[in-house]
């Protein structure tokens, strides 16, 4: 039996992530949009994350791709440049296999190497039994914030839950000037 790799994504991969996605859309609520986007807009939203420098991950097994994670920017104001928000999806016949932890680690260790100082993760239909914050609570998220009937979806209101990981001694130091974030951020101010 082959094991489950965590390999960075790529172009190619965009078919089978735009399917995950659009199962999560259409009869889940973790994401609160409510019409699967289509290819052209997951892979200009995959691009987007790419040239950023942010992570974007699959999990793949004897070639199938079955889950994928990626960081992104939390807000686009300089001063959140260490927060990254974190986004995990899981084929449906790939649940309940680890693959979602597995894909969680790598995304940590990335985020880390980069030089965030924060994860958070914005958990729609955050109850307490939901699979993703069981999953975040186990890599040692930690509760941070609830928005109460933030979303409406399937007929039902919807609670938004955020968990947020420290990474790299995060707000107790200050930034590393050899981060990714603070060479965007000093990149940026030189070409404007």
């Amino acid at each position: 039996m082959s094991s489950i790799t965590i390999r960075p994504a790529a172009a190619a991969d965009l078919d089978r992530i735009t399917e995950i996605y659009a199962d999560a859309v259409t009869h889940g609520t973790a994401s609160y949009e409510l019409e699967p986007p289509i290819r052209s807009d997951m892979g200009a939203r995959f691009d987007g994350l790419v040239a950023g420098g942010f992570p974007y991950l699959v999990a793949e097994k004897d070639g199938a791709v079955l889950g994928y994670a990626y960081a992104g920017a939390f807000r686009p104001r300089p001063a959140y440049r260490f927060i990254v928000e974190d986004s995990v999806y899981v084929a449906p016949e790939a649940k309940g296999q680890g693959v979602g932890l597995l894909l969680m680690r790598k995304l940590i260790e990335a985020c880390r190497a980069a030089g965030f100082r924060q994860i958070v993760a914005v958990i729609g239909d955050g109850r307490p039994d939901s699979a993703s914050v069981r999953l975040h609570e186990k890599l040692g998220f930690r509760h941070s914030g609830r928005l109460e009937g933030s979303g409406y979806k399937h007929g039902r209101w919807l609670d938004t839950v955020f968990m947020q990981l420290s990474l790299n001694g995060g707000a107790s130091a200050p930034p590393d000037p050899d981060s990714l974030p603070e060479r965007k951020f000093r990149q940026k101010k030189i070409t404007t």
